[in-house]
């Protein structure tokens, strides 16, 4: 039978390697063409590997291991002969192993020594059954020849004979008095130590140890050189979210309907956030060593939040793009960094991040940059509080917006400028439509 050789593929030039996080399939298992193998974790993406060919896989790397770009991890043996699937026809696994046979046992052991039984009590018909000892067999102590529990049990050689305790209390012709026990204390010798607390369990009792993933290092790394190279700083403001909650709730319905996804208040953030990027040019830029990169396109990354870690997949040309695009590519980037399947390109080239931890419940918080970019918005959860408008209290929905920034390349004025642009167009949509 041929081998096919199943090699850890090449997802980017600046990818070497990763981690063999896990196999979908045992060592020796029937696997179909295209069936995902196993589960690589790189610092930048999590992938998937599949199988070229059907056939029978030997695994030759445990999961969790180190490997190389081009390394074999496993082979296939192609078969002759392909089990296929009733749905599909696609070949798959096929257990061909019989069962072991089961022991079938009689519930109750049988009794030696039958004969003719004299009235027990439940107790010593209960302990029959369990030493299958039968209490016809034996001579019994207890009033009028019957057989005692203490019987069975000297029978049974797991103790000597003793009465009955119901036949012994029949016997007995009066309560007997109690008399309590004197309490006796003793004093403690003069001088004597404290006894020491016990010590505290071993470390490893009491805590897990799991190394790190390649993406949570890389994303450490990353954030701790942010922090290390940057002038960063933090602006606030909040805005109110009556308008855009308004338009979601006239037109939800029909513009899911339409374009099949729902209108979610992401699209209006980034639609904002490129009316910003267009105002004040110096927030969409970057420092390259002693020279600053302006940018003249808006490719917006969105963080999303995984169980491998945080992943910032970028929209492209955002500026060009319609509420419904954006949401639809959105929910498509999200739903494959979720999944593992998201691509290095996905990830690279972005202008501008947005991260929302409103959605855990957030209320401030100072986002840290996404090298080498020089913003972030952070938006923060919708409450309910008083403002005043027009001289009047009244009750809005409200939302801190942080922005965090390279103070070397933006200035105060321009950060306070961006994020003011930003208000505006989620105070009043419209803004976005007309472009003032």
């Amino acid at each position: 039978m041929p081998l096919i050789e199943v090699k850890i593929p090449a997802l980017g030039e600046s990818i070497t390697g990763g981690v063999l996080a896990k196999w979908h399939v045992p060592d020796g298992a029937l696997v179909r063409k295209d069936q995902p193998l196993f589960e690589l974790e790189t610092d930048k993406i999590t992938s998937e590997g599949t199988a070229e060919v059907a056939g029978r896989v030997a695994l030759k790397v445990a999961a969790g291991a180190e490997v190389k770009v081009g390394e074999i991890v496993a082979t296939i043996e192609v078969m002759e002969t392909a089990v296929r699937t009733p749905e599909t026809g696609a070949a798959a696994p096929a257990t061909t192993e019989a069962a072991p046979p089961t022991e079938t046992r009689d519930p109750k052991p049988k009794i030696q020594n039958a004969k003719p039984e004299t009235p027990t009590s439940p107790a010593v018909r209960r302990l029959a059954e369990e030493t299958g000892i039968s209490p016809g067999g034996v001579a019994g102590t207890g009033k009028g020849g019957r057989v005692t529990k203490g019987d069975l049990l000297a029978a049974a050689g797991s103790a000597p004979a003793q009465p009955d305790t119901a036949s012994q209390r029949s016997a007995d012709t009066g309560p007997k008095p109690v008399v309590p026990e004197p309490k006796v204390r003793i004093p403690e010798p003069a001088g004597a130590a404290p006894q020491p607390p016990s010590a505290p369990s071993a470390p490893a009792a009491r805590q897990t140890r799991r190394k790190l993933t390649p993406l949570r290092q890389r994303l450490a790394q990353r954030l701790v050189q942010a922090q290390h190279e940057a002038a960063m700083l933090t602006t606030f403001n909040e805005v109110d979210m009556s308008a855009v909650r308004e338009l979601r709730s006239r037109y939800q319905e029909d513009f899911t309907k339409k374009h099949g996804v729902k209108l979610g208040f992401m699209s209006f953030f980034v639609k904002a956030v490129v009316r910003g990027l267009q105002e004040v040019p110096a927030v969409n830029a970057l420092l390259d060593g002693d020279t600053a990169i302006e940018n003249h396109y808006y490719d917006i990354g969105v963080a999303v939040s995984t169980e491998r870690g945080l992943m910032v997949p970028v929209v492209r040309e955002c500026d060009r793009r319609s509420f419904a695009e954006i949401e639809q590519q959105l929910a498509d980037l999200a739903r494959r960094a979720r999944e593992g399947k998201i691509i290095l390109a996905d990830l690279d080239g972005g202008v501008f991040t947005i991260t929302n931890g409103g959605i855990f419940g957030s209320l401030l918080s100072t986002p840290i940059l996404n090298a080498p970019q020089c913003g972030i918005l952070g938006m923060h959860a919708i409450q309910d509080r008083p403002v005043a408008v027009n001289g009047q209290v009244v009750i809005r929905p409200m939302m801190y917006l942080a922005l965090s920034y390279d103070h070397r390349l933006v200035d105060g004025r321009d950060a306070v400028t961006f994020l003011v642009k930003v208000k505006q167009a989620l105070e009043d949509p419209a803004r976005l439509l007309l472009s003032v």
